[in-house]
């Protein structure tokens, strides 16, 4: 029989260890966006060949991603996050080198492996979270991408801050990594065994751990229609908040004439909006519902985008950042928690792990092909693709509405023997 008190225990720590590393992952994440104005300065090259070069985070995101999900439920979230850890570190030292040598290849395979890293352990953390609301009772993911979004506040100021002073991106990168390092290590030693494994995986569709059976198993789960709707909400929202967080700094130099320090302002007034509505929107989702709460933030995010494309002020463009993080900020959680409700535990997780994939492929690989948009169009005018995709996925956030009897708080992940 578990005690309750070593079940607690252990569980806050847990939770603390993926605030934290979310927190940290956020703050690497700012860093780099922060400093992409001086990076393309530093390497010489256009909006379209920066938009290349960031492809090389698209790419390592799509690896991880991809592999994020079918190695949790083998291995275990622990596992997939500390080689999650260990790749983003790993990242930003490259970054740091290509970018203080200025080695234009440097700094996309630096992006490749932050990428891999980062696209490794957020979905990870997607399973761990959703097995930390189980556990606890409550809503957990909002919060949890709310430390995400925090630390992108803490890296744009202090990016900001950099940047205003010529502090050599090189080193701010390298001083990040450390920084990450040590999370990271506290992190794995915090999270539990086992989380997102399953023993029986492959039934219904192969042996246990065959390739063959895990691909069916994870192309399986969008035959449900009800999620199709719910991945392609998550994949607009996740695009708009992607958007911001690739091209704001450029969007506004580019865009309305700023000058970098703007830039990052812009980006660290987006960042604040983006973590106030996730540390804020718990009691908005228990009393309206989230099919309600994601259809204004839809709405509330497009009028943001919109005045920023449209007009003419950089003051109110500035300003206008604000709903654009306001309304792209409990998208991704929210449509995460609402994938798995009503399914059995294994059902849920690879629920949890589709959707979640969804995601973060529009939230990396999409918005830096707006850099070749842009080349054509205007940076300003590639950006009116975020309002299309945001005006899609309010007219379909009916596939939110909770499960009859569900649980507010209720994850769907599996939960692994905590004693």
């Amino acid at each position: 029989m578990k005690n309750p008190q070593v079940v607690d225990v252990i569980t806050r720590r847990w939770r603390a260890a993926l605030f934290l590393f979310m927190l940290a992952t956020g703050v690497s994440m700012a860093s780099w966006v922060a400093r992409t104005p001086a990076v393309r300065d530093a390497l010489e090259v256009s909006t379209g060949a920066m938009g290349l070069v960031l492809f090389g985070l698209s790419t390592g995101s799509m690896a991880g991603v991809l592999a994020s999900g079918g190695l949790v439920r083998r291995h275990g979230g622990r596992l997939v996050i500390a080689v999650g850890a260990v790749l983003l570190v790993a990242g930003l030292l490259v970054i740091a080198g290509g970018a203080a040598l200025e080695v234009s290849g440097g700094v996309f395979g630096g992006l490749a492996l932050f990428g891999a890293g980062m696209g490794l352990a957020e979905v990870a953390f997607n399973i761990e979270g959703a097995a930390v609301e189980r556990t606890v009772g409550r809503p957990v993911l909002p919060v949890l991408h709310g430390c995400f979004s925090l630390g992108t506040v803490v890296g744009a100021l202090v990016g900001m801050g950099l940047t205003a002073v010529r502090f050599p991106v090189g080193w701010h990168l390298a001083l990040v990594a450390l920084a990450v390092a040590a999370a990271g290590m506290w992190t794995v030693r915090a999270v539990p065994a086992g989380t997102g494994r399953e023993e029986a995986y492959g039934r219904g569709g192969g042996a246990k751990g065959s390739g063959a059976g895990a691909v069916r198993g994870h192309l399986a789960v969008w035959r449900d229609r009800r999620l199709a709707l719910i991945g392609l909400i998550v994949l607009a929202m996740a695009f708009a908040e992607g958007s911001a967080n690739d091209w704001l700094p450029l969007l506004m130099v580019d865009g309305h004439g700023t000058g970098a320090t703007a830039g990052s302002l812009a980006f660290m007034l987006f960042a604040v909006a983006m973590t106030t509505g996730r540390f804020t929107g718990g009691p908005l989702l228990v009393r309206y519902g989230p099919a309600t709460v994601v259809r204004a933030s839809a709405v509330v995010a497009a009028v943001g985008v919109g005045l920023v494309v449209f007009s003419d002020s950089a003051l109110l463009a500035g300003a206008a950042v604000v709903l654009w993080g306001l309304g792209a900020s409990l998208g991704f959680p929210v449509t995460i928690s609402a994938a798995g409700e009503g399914a059995s535990p294994g059902d849920a997780s690879a629920r949890v792990a589709a959707v979640s994939t969804a995601g973060y492929v529009a939230f990396l690989v999409g918005p830096p092909s707006l850099g070749f948009l842009a080349d054509h169009v205007g940076l300003r005018n590639a950006m009116v693709v975020v309002l299309v995709l945001l005006g899609g996925a309010a007219l379909i956030t009916g596939a939110l509405r909770r499960t009859p009897g569900a649980p507010v708080g209720e994850a769907p992940a599996s939960q692994p023997d905590l004693v």
